[in-house]
């Protein structure tokens, strides 16, 4: 196995022994159930340096949590990134919130806009590949009786402490195998998990805008304030 496949099998050990109490109760954990296709697209795109990683928070209901791929909006992850490969079901199933992998009729806004904007940007995913790579700190979703997705910052502060010894290991782990020069974290929270995970690395870290439909600011026009992000942070992607 590549070194980026065994750490996310590492990690999948290490969160399957979490427990988490109410509000939440299922979890669904992707690199289980969904390990065919994330292995196919950390071998397809994952081999090599990169310049930048991208780190997403962990996986949202109709990207990830289908497709097992971060950021995972089913046709782009399909069409775009040609990955597909059986997805399973999560031990205890949401029935508000059903895994149907990558034939979910639900498309992911967030996974939408963000590898949108990079198809926008290179073209061809090999070109976006060469240079940069997607990830996600956390690996599980955690959902509530009502199929509401509660996100790992409002978990409890001792869940929270116990998923953070599970996933800063593998994420510096995956970025000492990828040597960037630069991770930059979709959103707030990704970017203050890089911060803690990677502090006493020479890796800088940044925040772009996270392209979730809830944020007002991401529905003013993402990917323009996105690219103002990147500028600030001395990055061009064209």
């Amino acid at each position: 196995m590549s070194d980026l496949i065994e750490i996310a099998d590492r990690l999948a050990g290490a969160v399957d022994s979490l427990e988490f109490g109410p509000p939440v109760t299922h979890v669904y954990n992707p690199l289980r159930y969904a390990w065919a296709p994330h292995r196919a697209y950390l071998e397809r795109w994952g081999a090599g340096r990169k310049q930048i990683v991208f780190l997403g928070m962990n996986p949202g209901p109709w990207g990830m949590a289908q497709t097992g791929v971060p950021f995972g909006e089913v046709s782009l992850v399909r069409d775009w990134l040609a990955v597909e490969a059986p997805v399973e079901r999560p031990a205890e199933e949401h029935p508000k919130r059903p895994i149907d992998g990558f034939t979910c009729a639900r498309s992911e806004v967030s996974g939408r806009r963000l590898w949108g904007w990079f198809r926008e940007l290179f073209g061809t995913p090999r070109r976006f590949f060469e240079r940069c790579l997607v990830l996600n700190y956390c690996p599980l979703m955690f959902l509530e009786e009502s199929g509401r997705n509660r996100t790992p910052d409002k978990l409890p502060v001792a869940e929270r402490r116990a998923v953070e010894a599970a996933c800063d290991p593998a994420l510096a782990a995956a970025v000492e195998r990828l040597a960037p020069e630069l991770v930059i974290g979709v959103g707030r929270f990704a970017e203050q998990q890089a911060r803690r995970a990677l502090d006493g690395t020479a890796v800088p870290v940044g925040r772009i805008l996270h392209p979730s439909p809830a944020s007002p600011a991401a529905n003013r026009g993402w990917s323009e304030q996105a690219a103002l992000d990147l500028a600030t942070l001395g990055v061009s992607l064209s």
